[in-house]
């Protein structure tokens, strides 16, 4: 593997019509091509930015769901050859026998390196998807190593951990963040909890989020990107809307996980006391 130092992580910001695959797939390749210009490497859309949110019912998503082999996930490969990247999306998965997954894809020059499928659902999720029962993948990429969840996912620490333990540098979230009311002088929590699981974790994170309204619900907009102890390198945008964040990473600094000279935050762990599995 390559240095990585370096490494350019863009967040795009954007928001998907809810039915309209080919205005989405523009819209990706537009976002995808304009992060790369701007010297991105490793680019997070947000979570079912292939089909919108909010579906109607279960049917409607069926209508929507594409294999690994649609014509999204085509584009994405067909420009992450082109461009050298990158690119992590979500994507409403149709499994056999017509189940449905809120998935994201990992891919990159090589092609579609990794799948990952959304453990814990959110809400009327539960009504459409099958819920993934395997852990967040850790994919080896010239850049270093990056793993995936969605969303709700980051809500679990002992989910979150996994990849962390698995030895992912950075861990990249497609996210959509249903907005509600918060204190006015309070960030979202949903960024907050993106700051911690990274510092427990000293590992990068680069959660992208949507924005826009879609039947009725608004978004939190709030992307971001931090470093390994939990500190905005970019994001959140206060103003909102559609957002290109990027940050500079080094990479290879989520792999020390020393927080003073006598404590190491993999090595200090004691599992045994936790009452949990010893994977934990």
């Amino acid at each position: 593997m390559s240095s990585v130092k370096n490494t350019v992580v863009a967040c795009c910001q954007l928001a998907p019509k809810i039915g309209d695959l080919a205005h989405n797939r523009t819209l990706t390749e537009r976002a995808i091509r304009q992060a790369a210009f701007q010297g991105a490497q490793v680019i997070v859309l947000p979570e079912l930015v292939q089909s919108g949110y909010l579906f109607a019912d279960r049917f409607e998503a069926l209508s929507l769901a594409e294999t690994v082999d649609g014509p999204t996930l085509q584009l994405w490969q067909a420009l992450a050859r082109e461009l050298n990247l990158v690119i992590v999306g979500g994507f409403c998965e149709h499994l056999p026998g017509d189940e449905l997954a809120n998935s994201a894809a990992m891919i990159d020059a090589n092609g579609l390196r990794a799948v990952y499928r959304k453990a814990h659902l959110w809400d009327a999720e539960k009504d459409i998807f099958t819920a993934g029962d395997a852990p967040p993948p850790v994919v080896e990429t010239v850049h270093g190593r990056l793993g995936m969840l969605i969303c709700y996912d980051l809500e679990f620490p002992e989910w979150v951990r996994l990849p962390a333990l698995a030895g992912a540098d950075l861990l990249c979230a497609p996210v959509n963040w249903p907005d509600g009311p918060r204190p006015q002088t309070e960030r979202p929590a949903e960024v907050l909890r993106v700051q911690a699981n990274a510092s427990v974790n000293r590992m990068f994170i680069a959660a992208c989020d949507r924005y826009g309204h879609e039947r009725g619900v608004g978004w939190v907009q709030g992307s971001i990107i931090v470093d390994a102890d939990g500190y905005p390198l970019a994001g959140p945008a206060e103003q909102g809307g559609e957002q290109m964040l990027l940050a500079t990473l080094n990479l290879a600094e989520a792999r020390n996980k020393r927080i003073s000279a006598r404590n190491d935050l993999h090595q200090d762990r004691r599992p045994q006391l936790y009452g949990l599995h010893s994977t934990l």
